[in-house]
């Protein structure tokens, strides 16, 4: 009886200290989540009161950030559809993915924004700039986007169809194998540019500056570039059927490989 009795308490001796020890770490939890501060639980709510920079992946369509300052916040794959973002800084801003068609972003600042594969069908873009922006495999098409600046931005592989480019600048940007079908770059600056396999198809390129610009085997069938300055550009391999080159300067101007067929050429001769 002696042994069975001191089994029986030693059962009883290690069940105490078991559940003490539990009881210890609930109440070590509960203190824990007593002193940590309640998460806001609507992160985009904390955007539009503008307590954080930070709302990927939100539902902000139709939102007003008009001077908004969004310098380098994260709205990576954002919804921004009509959203007005008139004359807002978002310099270095994340929006990759996003969806910004019909975006109101006219003189928006962009500079070094990223907007790889970003959605900007429509968009208002008048006077916005996008220098040094990441811009690679956008859809800008039908945007307005006269004088705007795109200083040394990248959107190769981007679609800028039908879009109005109109005295904007775009020197030593990247457009290599875009999609730039009957876009207007009247008045342009794009010195030193890079449109290497694009496609220009009736592209409008009216008393464009396209000197020491590369176009390497682009298409511009049918483009429109009279009075344009070519000077020193690579047209090598280009397709230049059906294109209207009157009173371009293409002095220096590279055409190894270059297909002409029903060109009017600078000096107003249809070649060949």
């Amino acid at each position: 009886m002696r042994h069975a009795s001191r089994k029986a308490n030693n059962g009883k001796g290690k069940v105490r200290p078991r559940g003490r020890r539990l009881l210890g770490v609930v109440a070590a939890l509960l203190a824990v989540a007593a002193q940590t501060p309640i998460a806001h639980a609507d992160q985009r709510d904390d955007f539009l009161a503008g307590r954080t920079r930070a709302c990927p992946r939100c539902d902000l369509s139709g939102e007003n950030f008009k001077r908004r300052d969004l310098a380098n916040a994260d709205l990576t794959g954002a919804n921004l559809k009509e959203a007005n973002l008139h004359d807002a800084r978002l310099t270095g801003a994340r929006l990759a993915g996003a969806d910004l068609s019909s975006a109101n972003l006219n003189k928006a600042n962009l500079s070094r924004a990223d907007l790889a594969g970003a959605k900007l069908r429509e968009a208002m873009l008048y006077a916005a700039n996008l220098d040094g922006a990441k811009l690679a495999g956008a859809d800008l098409t039908e945007a307005m986007m006269g004088t705007a600046r795109l200083t040394r931005s990248d959107l190769t592989n981007a679609v800028l169809r039908n879009v109005d480019l109109r005295r904007a600048r775009l020197a030593e940007a990247t457009l290599t194998g875009a999609d730039l079908a009957e876009t207007a770059f009247d008045f342009a600056f794009m010195r030193g540019a890079k449109f290497d396999g694009a496609s220009m198809k009736e592209v409008r390129l009216i008393s464009a500056e396209l000197n020491e610009a590369s176009l390497v085997g682009a298409d511009l069938t049918e483009v429109d570039a009279q009075g344009a300055n070519l000077r020193g550009a690579d047209l090598s391999r280009a397709n230049l059927a059906g294109a209207n080159l009157r009173r371009a300067n293409m002095y220096e101007t590279k055409i190894d490989g270059a297909t002409f067929r029903d060109t009017i050429m600078p000096d107003g001769t249809r070649y060949p």
